[in-house]
C-alpha cells in the first residue's frame, strides 16, 4: 500500500469509527457489530503503526468510546476504567493463555472465568459501608455521576452487610435490564408508538441517564459485579475478593470459576456457549482474568487494556426467514440504502423484522430474489445482518431484486457516487429525509448541541414549515414551538435555551455541523485550524484546499462544491447574522511557539500537573507533533508514572529518550501546576 492509499484508508476508518463510537455510546443506536468495529479498529492500528507520519492524537485508537451526557456531573475516576481486548475464537483465548504463561516465566497461575453480561458499566464507591457515589464508565477517565438513579436499583446495597469490608473501596460491574423487563418495556413503547430499544444494553444505558429517578425505579434494573478495588482488599486474589463482596451484599455471578489449564478454559467456553441462552439477562461473551493480584500488577497494561484479562465474544446467533420485500430509504447525505423487510424471527432475545442490505453491490453479491429465504444473524447480538440465501427454497419464477433508479421520496433520478457502491439522490436541497437529517445532525450533541431537536422533532419542524434550512432554527420562538403537537412550554424553552447556547459553540464544530460531504469531526477540526475563519474558507480555491494537510483532492472538491451552492452560502450568511461563531477563538488564534518544531512525541503513563489532552495541546502549540505509537521517527517519549513496560522496552531498544513530566515542563518553559487532574492510559 502506498502512503497516499494508506492516508485515504486511515481517514476513512477514522471517520467511520468516530461515527460508530458516537452511535454506540451516545445515541445508543449502533449500526455495526462489536466484532466489525474491533476489526476496523485493528486495521487502523496496523496502518497507523506502519505509517506513523499520519498519526493523530484524536484518532479512535487513542481513546475509548464515551457515554458522557449533558445534565449529569462529570466525575474523574480514581482509577481509569479501561476496556478489555476482545477475542472471537477459542484459539485466540488459548494464545492469550500461553502469553500469560510465558510472561510469568513458568510461575504457576490461576484464571478466573466469568460471564460477560451485556449491560452498561458502572463504578460504585463505598465509604464506611455506605454507597457514596455511582459513576458511569464515560470515556474511561471520567464518567457521569448517576448516584440518585443507581440508588433505585434494589439489587445494589445502599448499606453493606456486616463483614470485613475496607473503610473505602470501589466495585465495578454492569447495570442490566432483564429480558422479561426489556420485552415488557418495548411492548409498552410499541403501544405508545415510541421508538423501540434495540437491545437490553441500550435500554439499561438509556434508563440510567434519565433525569427523573422515579422513572428509573419503574424500569426494574438489575446489576452484577465483577471487580473490587481498594488499598486494603480482603484477599490477594480476584476470586476470593468477589466471594467477599458477595457476603457484603453484592450480586456476583454464580458462573465465576477457577480454571487452571487451557483445557479448563476451553471447556468453560463450550459450556457457556450453549447454556448462556438459559440466563435471564443478556450476555455477549466471557471474561478471563489472571486470579492473583500480584501477577496482575506484574503483567501490567497496554495503552487501553490490561494484559492480565481478555474478553471472549460468542459467535452471533443466526436464523433463516423469508423476505417480505426490499424497501429503499434515503439518508441525510442522499445515500439510498436498501433494507430487507423480513418475516419476524427471534434472535438473541429480540424480534428481527428488518436488516440493512447496505448497497446495490451487496444485493448483487448475495443474488437476492423476491420471496427468498435469507440467513440473518445479529453481529455482536445487536445489529441484524443478512449473510446468505437458502437457494433450495427459492421459487422458480422469483425475480431478482433490482435497485431503484429514482429517489423513493422525491423521485429524483439517482446518481452513482464515483468510486463507491452507493447511489445518491442529487436533490440535496429539496428531498425531505436529506433536509430533516441535516437538521437533526446540526442539532446533535457533538455538533451544535441543541437539546430537544432529535429525529422526530426535526421532521415535525420541517413538515410544519418552521425549518426548511438549518438557519431557520435561529428564527424559532417559544410560541411557534408550542404550536407543535406534544410540545409543551418546558420543552419549547429547553430548545430555545439550547439554540441560544449554541451560539458559543466553537468554529470547528460549526463546520462539522454543516453536513459538508466527507467532512467529519477530525477533518472539520483540521480545516478550522488551517483556514481560521469562514470568510477565508469561502474564498479558497480547490487547489488551496488540497494544500491543507490531510485534505485530499476528493475532500477538497466536496468542500469547494458545497460552498458554491447558493443555498449553502445563504445558510452560512444567516447563521453568521444569528451570532453563530464563524472563526477560531482568540485563544486558538494565539501565535504558536517553535520549541518542539520538527519533533514527534509520544505520551505514555499518568501525570500530575496536566492531563494527557492538555499535554497534547502544549505539544501542538509549541510546534511539535503527537504520535500514538513509538517508532524510529519518535523524537522522545513524555513518560509519566505507570508507563507500560512494553513501551519502555521499545524505547530502550530503539534508543529513544524518555523525558519526565518535570523535564518536559522545563523544556517548554511552563511551571509545574499540580492543580490539574492527571489522566492515565
Amino acid at each position: 500500500m502506498t502512503p497516499s492509499e494508506a492516508k485515504n484508508r486511515i481517514e476513512t476508518l477514522r471517520s467511520d469509527l468516530h461515527r460508530h463510537n458516537h452511535n454506540y455510546y451516545v445515541l445508543n443506536s449502533p449500526e455495526i457489530s462489536d466484532k466489525e468495529f474491533d476489526m476496523m479498529l485493528k486495521e487502523l492500528e496496523i496502518l497507523e503503526n506502519e505509517f506513523p507520519q499520519f498519526s493523530d492524537p484524536l484518532s479512535p485508537t487513542q481513546r475509548v468510546g464515551s457515554d458522557l451526557s449533558k445534565g449529569f456531573e462529570h466525575v474523574t475516576h480514581a482509577r481509569p476504567m479501561m476496556s478489555l481486548s476482545n477475542s472471537y475464537s477459542i484459539e485466540e483465548v488459548d494464545d492469550w493463555f500461553l502469553r500469560i504463561r510465558k510472561a510469568l516465566e513458568g510461575e504457576s497461575f490461576e484464571i478466573t472465568g466469568e460471564m460477560k453480561f451485556d449491560g452498561t458499566s458502572i463504578s460504585l464507591t463505598y465509604q464506611n459501608g455506605e454507597l457514596v457515589r455511582a459513576v458511569t464508565r464515560g470515556d474511561g477517565t471520567q464518567g457521569d455521576d448517576v448516584t440518585a438513579n443507581v440508588k433505585t436499583i434494589r439489587s445494589i446495597p445502599l448499606r453493606l452487610q456486616p463483614g470485613d469490608w475496607p473503610e473505602e473501596f470501589e466495585i465495578r460491574g454492569e447495570i442490566l435490564m432483564p429480558w422479561d423487563v426489556f420485552e415488557k418495556l418495548n411492548a409498552e413503547r410499541a403501544y405508545n408508538e415510541e421508538p423501540l430499544f434495540a437491545n437490553p444494553r441500550n435500554a439499561a444505558s438509556g434508563t440510567l441517564k434519565m433525569q427523573d429517578s422515579r422513572e428509573v425505579a419503574k424500569r426494574h434494573l438489575d446489576a452484577c459485579f465483577y471487580y473490587l478495588l481498594s488499598e486494603n482488599l480482603p484477599a490477594e486474589n480476584h476470586y476470593d475478593n468477589m466471594l467477599a463482596a458477595r457476603k457484603w451484599g453484592f450480586k456476583v455471578s454464580d458462573s465465576m470459576r477457577i480454571l487452571h489449564t487451557i483445557e479448563d478454559v476451553n471447556e468453560y467456553v463450550n459450556y457457556w456457549d450453549i447454556h448462556r441462552k438459559e440466563l435471564p439477562v443478556a450476555t455477549d461473551g466471557l471474561v478471563f482474568k489472571v486470579n492473583s493480584l500480584r501477577q496482575q500488577l506484574n503483567l501490567g497494561f497496554t495503552a487501553k487494556s490490561p494484559r492480565w484479562a481478555i474478553a471472549f465474544k460468542f459467535n452471533p446467533e443466526n436464523a433463516c426467514t423469508q423476505l417480505r420485500h426490499v424497501s429503499f430509504e434515503t439518508g441525510r447525505m442522499g445515500i439510498v440504502t436498501p433494507v430487507a423487510n423480513l418475516e419476524p424471527v427471534l434472535l438473541s432475545g429480540t424480534i428481527v423484522k428488518r436488516a440493512s442490505l447496505h448497497n446495490d453491490d451487496i444485493i448483487r453479491q448475495l443474488d437476492i430474489h423476491e420471496g427468498d429465504w435469507l440467513y440473518v444473524e445479529k453481529g455482536g447480538e445487536i445489529i441484524p445482518k443478512i449473510t446468505g440465501v437458502e437457494l433450495s427454497k427459492r421459487q422458480a419464477d422469483a425475480k431478482r431484486i433490482q435497485f431503484v433508479d429514482k429517489c423513493p421520496v422525491c423521485g429524483s433520478k439517482l446518481v452513482r457516487i464515483f468510486g463507491e457502491a452507493a447511489w445518491c439522490c442529487p436533490n440535496h436541497d429539496g428531498c425531505r429525509p436529506q433536509i430533516t437529517g441535516k437538521i437533526e445532525h446540526f442539532c446533535a450533541r457533538r455538533m451544535m448541541n441543541i437539546d430537544g431537536i432529535g429525529e422526530e422533532t426535526a421532521e415535525m419542524l420541517f413538515d410544519c414549515g418552521l425549518v426548511t434550512h438549518i438557519a431557520d432554527i435561529y428564527d424559532l420562538t417559544k410560541e411557534n414551538l408550542m404550536s407543535l403537537e406534544r410540545m409543551g412550554e418546558k420543552s419549547a424553552k429547553r430548545i430555545i435555551d439550547g439554540i441560544e447556547d449554541s451560539k458559543s459553540i466553537p468554529f470547528e464544530r460549526v463546520i462539522y455541523a454543516l453536513s459538508i460531504p466527507n467532512v467529519g469531526e477530525t477533518t472539520a477540526k483540521r480545516l478550522a485550524s488551517a483556514v481560521k475563519s469562514m470568510d477565508n474558507l469561502l474564498s479558497m480555491t480547490e487547489d488551496q484546499l488540497t494544500a491543507i494537510p490531510d485534505i485530499g483532492p476528493i475532500i477538497a472538491k466536496c468542500i469547494f462544491e458545497y460552498l458554491r451552492n447558493p443555498v449553502n452560502v445563504d445558510n452560512i450568511s444567516r447563521l453568521t447574522i444569528a451570532g453563530v461563531k464563524m472563526s477560531l477563538s482568540e485563544e486558538k488564534l494565539a501565535s504558536k511557539g517553535d520549541i518542539l518544531a520538527g519533533k514527534t512525541i509520544v505520551i505514555s503513563g499518568t501525570f500530575t500537573s496536566h492531563s494527557r489532552d492538555e499535554y497534547k495541546d502544549i505539544i501542538e502549540r509549541e510546534g511539535g507533533k503527537n504520535a500514538g505509537s513509538i517508532s524510529k521517527k519518535t523524537s522522545f517519549v513524555l513518560a509519566g508514572e505507570n508507563m507500560g513496560p512494553s513501551k519502555r522496552e521499545k524505547c530502550e531498544k530503539l534508543g529513544i529518550p524518555m523525558i519526565s513530566e518535570t523535564e518536559f515542563l522545563n523544556m517548554v518553559g511552563r511551571s509545574d501546576d499540580s492543580d490539574h487532574d492527571g489522566q492515565g492510559g
